[in-house]
């Protein structure tokens, strides 16, 4: 039996940044900024979904007990952070694992005009 660990999450007083503890032990009381993360399943034959906005991929690597790579993107927006990975499934070929990390600080660069099929296809996916 695996036992995993899955950090708790609270909202700071009012500064909207989400803190989450760190470390397992009792009196392990660090505590560090995380940015909002979110993550998402779509059933695709294609890795990249057109979201919108413009990325750079910066990286990419090979995942243990996964057949598949996970790819690391940035937002090419000047002065927006926001990042994202893309895994497909190991369990089922035909998902692909989006996960985002941050808010974008500027508009959508694009429409699309199949987000309306995109959004009927997509599942939130919460790994804890």
């Amino acid at each position: 039996m695996t036992n995993h660990y899955c950090p708790s999450y609270s909202k700071a007083d009012g500064d909207g940044e989400d803190h989450v503890k760190v470390g397992g032990k009792k009196g392990d009381k660090k505590e560090a900024m995380k940015k909002h993360k979110y993550a998402f399943q779509t059933r695709s034959q294609v890795d990249i979904l057109d979201d919108g906005y413009r990325w750079r991929k910066y990286g990419q690597k090979t995942v243990k007990n996964s057949k598949f790579p996970r790819s690391y993107y940035r937002c090419t927006h000047k002065e927006c952070n926001v990042k994202k990975q893309v895994q497909r499934s190991s369990k089922d070929d035909e998902i692909v694992v989006t996960t985002y990390e941050g808010m974008h600080t500027h508009p959508v660069e694009k429409f699309i005009e199949n987000f309306q099929h995109i959004l009927q296809h997509i599942q939130t996916y919460n790994p804890c």
